[in-house]
This record gives C-alpha cells, structure tokens and sequence, in this order.
C-alpha cells in the first residue's frame, strides 16, 4: 500500500531573547537571517534522462532532475519552467519516468544506502511506493499497463500501479519477461562480432523490432519475434552509443525526405547527434555537429538522451553542458538534420565570479532582478530572479561559425569553449551610461573606432568589464544587447589582468595587473586616460632623485604596488580610487591625477579582496591571515577588525544598507557581522560557498558552491519578521544546512508556514520595548503602532467615499425551483411585517449613517463609556500613561473617530488638555497630532465659540509649537556640523 508523505522539519524561528525565562529555546534548523528561496542556473545537469508526457492534444511536458529535485517545461511555452518539485528527495535522483500527470522518482539506493521510488504529480510529492527487499540503485524506470517496472544494478522490481504495492522482483543480457508471471520469456544474444556490455535499448517504432548498442560503438536491430539481427550499424566516432530515438511520424527518409525510417543516435561521451536512413539498409543520412558542448575540463560531458515527439518531426536533446534543447525539421526544402527551435541551459562548469546587476536609475523595477554569472566553462550568463525564460548566455561572437569554418569541431578533441575567452576572474558594472539595444556596436574586442564622440554619447556604450585568467587584456561588454563589446583593454606592463572596477557613472574602466601596473581607459572612445602613478617627465625624475637622497621616506608617496593587484575600487564622487596589492600595501589615489593620497601598510599581511559600501563610504578587506578589515575611505583608517573565519576568506559582500558584512570561507561557513557592534550575529555551514553577493533592494542573498553548477538563492528573513539583531557564539549556533533538507521547499517559504509564530515574536519583543517608553528626556518618541493605523484614521473620509457603491445594488433573478429552502428564508428576510434588527459595519468603511442608525440606549451606553474614561483619567507624566491615552491606543481607526464624533461640548475641553499633557512628556509625537488633526476637523464649529474649548486649543497649540521649534533647532545644528565637515578641506 502507499505510504503516506511525512511532514518535512522547517527552519525554526528563534526565539527572542525574553522568552528565556519562561521556557528554554527551540534549538534552530536554520539560518537566524537567511531562509533558502531557490536555486537558479540548473536545467539539466545530471546524467539521468529526461522524460516526457503529452499533455492533452496541444503540448508535452519535459521533465529534468536536477540533483534532488524535478524541473518540468512546457514544450508550446517555448520550454518555459511550469513546476518544481517539492519536498526533495532524500538523496539524488536516479531514474524518473512521466506517466500522464504523474512522475515517478527513484532515488538513493547507492553503496547499500536507503533508496525509494516517489510518486509526484504538478511538483508536489504524492506517494511512496511500497519499499522493496532489495536494496539497489534504480537506474531506469517504466510505467505500462498496471505495472510500474524499475531496472536496478541487481535485479528488477515490480509494483502493482494502481495500489502501487511491490509485486515481485525479477533476478536479472538482453531478456524478455512476463511480468505478471517473473517468467523469462526470450533472450536476445549478441552477435559474434560485437564485444561489450549493452549501453542502450529502444525499441522501434516497427513491430517486433528492437535497436541494442553496444560498447564497442555498435549497434544491431533485432526482431524479437524472430530472434534474428535485421541490420548491423557501427558509429563513425567508435563512441558507444547510449541515447537512442526513433522517428514516428513516417517521414524524413529517403532523398525526398518522405520515406519511413530514421533513426537518431547519441553517446554520451561526444556532444554530436547521428540520424540513420533505415530504408535502404542503413547510412547516415546527416550528422548534428556540437548539439551539445562537451568540455575538456569537465571529466563528463556529452548527450544524456535524446527522443522525438510522438508523430511529430521534433526533436529533444538534453545535455550533460546543463542544457535541454528542442530542434525541428524542415520539410521545404527537405533536410536531414534539424534547427534550434527552443533551448534553455545554464553554465556547464562550476562558477567563478557573481554580482548583482545595478539598477540604471534609483527606483528602477529592474533593481534585484539580473543576477550575473561568470563560470569554468568560459561564459558569462545572466540569470533572472524573477522568470528563468529570460536567463540569457552574452554573446561572444560567430564562435560556433568560426568553429566550423575552421574545422576544430569535426575531430572529436576540440570544444566550443576552447574558441571562448580564458574564464572571467573579476568583473565589474555600471549602467549610468548602457544604451540598450541602441549602444553602440562593433566586432567583439577589435578595438575599431566606428562611432564619433557625438553619435556614441546619444546612444550609450559598453557597461561591463572582466579581466580573464592569464590573459593581459580586459574585455568590455554590452549589457543592452547582451554581446561582447568593441575593447579589449591592454594592461601597461603586459602581464595578466587580475583586478578591473568601473566607475558610477559608467565613464571609465580600471585594470589592474599581475606586476602592479594600474591603468584607466574610457570606455566611450576606448583610449587610454590614466595611469596610476603617472609616468614622470625626464626632468621631474632627476629633481624627485635628489629629493629622495635627502627624504627616503618620500618613496612611499610616489611609488605604487610592487605585486599583483587584487582589488580596485572608485568611490561613488571619482574623488578618490582604492587598490589593493599582494605587497601588503593599501593604496589611495587621487582619480583626477593619478597621485597617491595616502598608503595604508597591513600589518604582516595582504589583502586579497577587496568591497566599496557606497551608503557608508567603507571599505572591506578579506586579508590573507583571516581577518576582514574595514576602513574608513575618508579618515584612511582601520575602524574595525572581524575575526572569526577559520580558513581562507574566499569572498564577502556588503549588505545594501552597509550594515552587515557577509562573508565565506574555506570553511564552509558563511558568516554574518554587524559593523556598528563588529559582532557575529550569524552562521551557517553549507558546502563550500566560494561566492557571495547582495542584492541591491536586499531581498536576496547569492551564494554559489564549489563543484555546483547551480546558484542558491537565500530570502532575507528581516525583511518580513523582527530579528534580533544580537551576538551568537560560533561553536554552537553555527547551523550545518549541508543537508538535503536544506532547499526543500517546505524550508523555502518558511516565514509564510510560520506566520503566526513569527508575529508572536514581533508582538512579544515590541511589548518590551513599550515598557521602556522614553530613553531620554530630550528625545520625541514616535509611538510603537502600525503607520496604518493614524494614516487611515487621517484619510477616513476618503475611504468611506471611495468604498461607496458605484450604482445601487440590482435584483436578484428568480432562483431555480430546487432551490425552495433559499427562496423562504428570503421570503423571511423581506416581510415588512417583521421588525429588522440593526445590522452595523465594522472596520473603517464604517459611515455616520451607522452610528445615527444605532437605537438611544446604545447612545446613552457610549456616552456614558466616554464620561467614566474621562473622569477617571489623570494628567500623563513622563513615567505614567493616562488612561485616555490608554483607550485610544487600542482603538482601530473607525471606533477612534466614532470615539472623538461622540464628545460632547462639556468633555471637549478635558480631552484636547490630555492630549496637550501628553504632548508635553514628548511620546507619540505623531499620534497626538492625528488625534488633535481630526478633533479640529469635527469639531471645528466649536473651536471658535466656545471659550473652554478655544482656550485648550491655544495652550496645545504653544506646546506643539514650542516642540517643533525645538526640533528644528536641533536637526539645523547637526545638518550644519555635517554639512561643514563634509564641506571642509582635509
């Protein structure tokens, strides 16, 4: 019988701080700051096979695994992601097969581990299947009839499908069985010439034929019924054969193409695809050249399966190059080997370089979206975090042409990526000056000048730089046509490039090299500007010699990195330019003369990172002894020191408000520190995380892993519940999320799951901080309550004017007869002869019709309510709240109106002197004001008549006046000490 679906642990909400007293803190699965969203860059990376479904009589659905997890594409959608399986499955996937809305997943079973079969259906987990006695590695899986088959490394299992209970297991050449009795009924044996094991089967479209590869690169076409070998194929390559496709849809044989008989190939071992003419006894009718790229770098890679549409001239092939492609044939003019027709992919090889793409303008919808992605395969991708149709590879150029043209491809050694640039090591970006689709444009990294000044400064120009590994030239990109760039920026002593920074406004390109040369180009016209320090004139050199005898020290001010460069950065003013060197030095230079500001000299050490905050104007150095460093840009002091990594600091980020810094490390841990306290706030171990990065709203955190192909995204949890923001001891709060729990998606919407717990949370922490009320006697105290709550009570009448009913409410039709019991009770409803009871809105669309519609007793019940408050309500001092005040901060806006509607003439008084009282103790400054902003608004008839309530006016009036008085004088005297601080000349 099925096993029912377990509920799978979620990362659990840490517990505030004063809870502790009352009952022990939950130990915490997760990360206190970050929970896991998704991982984007996958398609198909493993070498599990795809499968395929049709879906009604319009489409089919292609599903993937990725790992642990299933991915399913619409093929009519242009192969866009429809579903992600959730929960993971416990260990990686082996085998899945799709049987009408439903996908069954083998999992596990490796090295005598656990293993199961799962049953998933529109992404989420179904079922279990029955757990066999066997414990084996399920490496194929097959739905027919009532049975659900599975091949293992021992034997085959058999499960009943409709109550999906294990039926027998089948000792297991090529046989045939009958699965209903484990009998065997026929086996196939091969031919005398062909040595080897079988690596793939497929039967034909044809009755009784069965196409068997073998080792050895052959490959014979049985038919069973006869047991006898109809043909006999040998692959050109001698590679084995392990994906085979038959075309079903009787065409594309023949010299016209419309004969029965193809046949398509693939071996996993190269990235071409062979189509085979059966109708005239065998022959390559065509060869698909580097369908997938293959890798001299990656130990596999090749096709991991390839099958045609049923009756359709379509194509699918999916690559172990983390691609799924679509190709389609062409019947005028015929032609034996397709075209693309949809592709989705991702990098092919672990990735080296991440950054989130900035906004072009502040407030931009784009901000946060583009994430990119420079990896060992020599590419460089941009992933979108928000719709994975839109992940795009830049362009390089004609590679493939120029590939075939030069005939690298068809020996069967060479890759794609040995055409491409040495793989990105640094990058950097600025859109302040990206043109879009209209930048300019030339051939990739030729430096021609084919635009003017003029026409480039309309349209825009180039807004990325790299530098590549053991390469002395940076490149430059177009972000706006997503292609390669027209420079290719040389560095001056010409060695490698190692560092690059690009400044704000997207002007200029920096570069720095492996010897210590700093040079900066314009990326307009693509000439060199600067050099850093500048080359000296003959006559300047021999006068600083002899100024040198006299004052060695002055070396130190004109002489720059003596080794590789690590890092460059500009800040946001091009006021002052930062690079770091393997030297130990720390230097700042002026950008408008190349000159050397100030030398910083690390302590026995080197910085080998290096990050610019623009919203705290700080640096952050990841040195060679563990340490981050952050410094001051503007005092070019060390302000803090963050030890805590225990192996070496492989990257770090600031967070996009400057506040944390987050870095990881060969440790596999990835840590959080708060800069105002330098403390550690969080930890969490996963795999070894060699990239991170923030996205500019703060949504997202971005870490990619070593030997992943993948890129985790990580949901900012402060965003969305109250965290505090407190110091954690590394041994042991550091969470280990290596686990296959980790992404699971019942842990990715966590907060959404444990919404409940998390406002307990927020609710129990502000509690505490109420009862505190005032820090300081000269501060103003902002109450604790919701903006909502006096922003709607300002806007009440709005709203009620805008939540009226356009036109009166129609008619009902006449109800079907069997609907007799509905009928009556209207009938009911509508006697006039009976009395109607008075039926009240609630909330803020509440109107004065409601509260005129209320019966006399309910009137004189609140007015005497508001007497009783009144009366019993003292003067608030400054550590006392008076009971008014009380009252009114736990009313909603509609009952706070009604509240203040309701007072009389007599009470009108006391309440504005309560509220003046409260004022003067300088809490809920802005609620105070609401209040005393709808009191003149309903009352103000009175305001002018009555001497009472005039002269409580004018008393609350000096207070509020006197408070906003002082507070100006105070913010005019910091913005005039900052203002001249920043002004001043240092």
């Amino acid at each position: 019988m099925a096993l029912a679906v377990e509920d799978e642990d979620v990362f659990g909400v840490p517990a505030p701080k004063r809870q502790r007293l009352e009952a022990p803190a939950a130990l915490r699965t997760g990360s206190r700051l970050f929970a896991p969203f998704r991982t984007i860059g996958l398609v198909s990376p493993t070498p599990v096979p795809f499968t395929l479904t049709a879906l009604g009589k319009t489409t089919w659905q292609v599903t993937t695994s990725v790992g642990r997890s299933l991915q399913t594409y619409d093929l009519r959608r242009g192969l866009q992601l429809v579903f992600l399986s959730r929960p993971q499955c416990p260990d990686t996937i082996t085998a899945i097969c799709a049987y009408r809305d439903r996908v069954f997943v083998a999992w596990g079973g490796a090295r005598g581990q656990n293993g199961g079969v799962a049953v998933f259906k529109r992404g989420q987990l179904q079922a279990h299947l029955e757990p066999a006695g066997t414990m084996q590695q399920i490496d194929q899986l097959v739905v027919f009839g009532p049975w659900i088959v599975g091949c293992g490394t021992k034997g085959v299992e058999v499960w009943k499908h409709g109550t999906r209970e294990h039926y027998t297991s089948i000792a297991a050449h090529v046989a045939i069985y009958n699965v209903r009795t484990a009998k065997l009924v026929h086996t196939l044996h091969a031919p005398p010439h062909v040595s080897g094991p079988v690596t793939a089967m497929q039967p034909a479209s044809a009755v009784c034929v069965l196409a068997v590869a073998y080792a050895d690169g052959s490959l014979c076409l049985y038919d069973v019924d006869t047991d006898e070998v109809i043909m006999t194929l040998k692959s050109r390559s001698g590679k084995a054969v392990t994906s085979i496709a038959f075309r079903s849809d009787g065409l594309g044989a023949g010299q016209d193409g419309r004969g029965d008989g193809v046949m398509a190939t693939a071996s996993a071992e190269g990235g071409d695809i062979t189509f085979w003419d059966l109708s005239k006894g065998g022959r390559v009718a065509g060869v698909l050249r580097n369908a997938h790229d293959i890798s001299n770098t990656v130990h596999h890679s090749g096709i991991s399966k390839i099958d045609f549409l049923p009756g359709q001239h379509v194509l699918l092939s999916s690559g172990l190059d983390n691609a799924l492609k679509s190709w389609i044939f062409d019947s005028q003019p015929f032609s034996p080997v397709p075209r693309p027709l949809h592709s989705r992919s991702g990098h092919g090889a672990p990735v080296t370089e991440l950054a989130f793409l900035p906004a072009a303008s502040d407030g931009s919808e784009a901000s946060g979206k583009w994430l990119l992605s420079a990896g060992h395969d020599r590419s460089l991708w941009a992933f979108s975090l928000r719709k994975d149709g839109q992940n795009t590879e830049l362009s390089q150029g004609e590679v493939k042409h120029k590939a075939k043209k030069t005939g690298k491809l068809t020996d069967g050694h060479s890759a794609i990526e040995d055409l491409k640039v040495p793989p990105i090591v640094s990058m950097a970006c600025s859109l302040n000056r990206d043109g879009g689709m209209a930048a300019v444009t030339g051939r990739p990294w030729t430096n021609e000048r084919g635009a003017t000044a003029e026409e480039s400064s309309k349209t825009g120009w180039e807004s990325i730089v790299t530098a590549h590994a053991d390469d002395s030239r940076a490149r430059t990109w177009s972000w706006g046509r997503k292609k390669a760039g027209r420079w290719a920026f040389e560095s001056g002593d010409k060695t490698p490039v190692t560092s690059v920074a690009i400044t704000t406004c997207g002007t200029f390109a920096i570069i720095g090299s492996k010897a210590g040369a700093i040079d900066m180009f314009n990326l307009q016209s693509g000439a060199h500007r600067q050099r850093f320090p500048p080359r000296l004139k003959p006559a300047v050199a021999k006068e600083l010699k002899h100024r040198l005898e006299e004052k060695p020290d002055l070396l130190d001010t004109i002489r720059g990195h003596s080794d590789a460069i690590t890092g460059l950065v500009v800040d946001s003013l091009n006021r002052t330019m930062v690079s770091t060197g393997l030297d130990g030095a720390v230097i700042f230079w002026h950008f408008a003369t190349g000159t050397i500001a100030k030398r910083l000299k690390l302590p026995c050490t080197a910085a080998l990172r290096i990050k610019y905050s623009p919203v705290s104007n700080l640096l952050a150095l990841s040195c060679d002894d563990l340490c981050v460093r952050i410094v001051d840009i503007e005092s070019y002091r060390i302000v803090r020191e963050l030890w805590a990594c225990a192996g070496q600091i492989n990257d770090l980020c600031f967070s996009n408000d400057g506040r944390w810094i987050v870095t990881c490390s060969m440790d596999s841990v990835v840590r959080v520190f708060d800069l105002a306290t330098a403390n550690l706030i969080d930890a969490f171990r996963t795999a070894t995380c060699t990239n991170v990065a923030f996205s500019p709203t703060g949504e997202h955190l971005a870490t990619s892993h070593a030997g992943a192909l993948g890129i985790n995204i990580w949901t900012n949890k402060s965003l969305y519940t109250h965290i505090p923001i407190q110091r954690i001891n590394e041994e042991k709060s550091t969470i280990d999320l290596t686990a296959a729990a980790c992404f699971e998606p019942s842990n990715q919407l966590v907060l959404a799951d444990h919404a409940a717990q998390g406002e307990d949370i927020v609710e129990s922490v502000d509690v505490g901080a109420a009862a505190i009320d005032q820090l300081d006697a000269s501060l103003l105290t902002l109450s604790l309550l919701p903006r909502s709550r006096w922003q709607t009570l300002l806007n009440l009448e709005n709203i009620r004017q805008r939540n009226k009913p356009i036109q009166p409410p129609e008619k009902p039709q006449a109800a079907p007869f069997f609907l007799g019991s509905s009928l009556a009770i209207s009938s009911q409803n509508s006697n006039p002869d009976r009395p109607t009871e008075p039926q009240h809105e609630t909330g803020i669309i509440a109107t004065m019709a409601d509260v005129q519609s209320l019966p006399p007793s309910a009137d004189r019940e609140r007015d005497r309510q508001i007497s009783s408050i009144l009366s019993s309500s003292d003067p608030p001092t400054p550590t006392s709240t008076s009971t008014l005040i009380q009252h009114l901060l736990s009313l909603p806006p509609s009952a706070t109106d009604l509240f203040i509607r309701s007072l009389s003439l007599s009470e009108l008084p006391t309440f504005i002197n309560i509220l003046t009282s409260h004022l003067r103790t300088q809490r809920d400054y802005e609620l105070v004001n609401t209040w005393m902003a709808v009191v003149l608004k309903v009352h103000s008839e009175y305001i002018s008549e009555v001497d009472s309530v005039r002269k409580a006016v004018e008393e609350w009036s000096k207070v509020n006046g006197e408070e906003e008085q002082r507070l100006d004088a105070m913010v005019g005297y910091v913005s005039g000490v900052v203002d001249g601080w920043l002004r001043s000349a240092r």
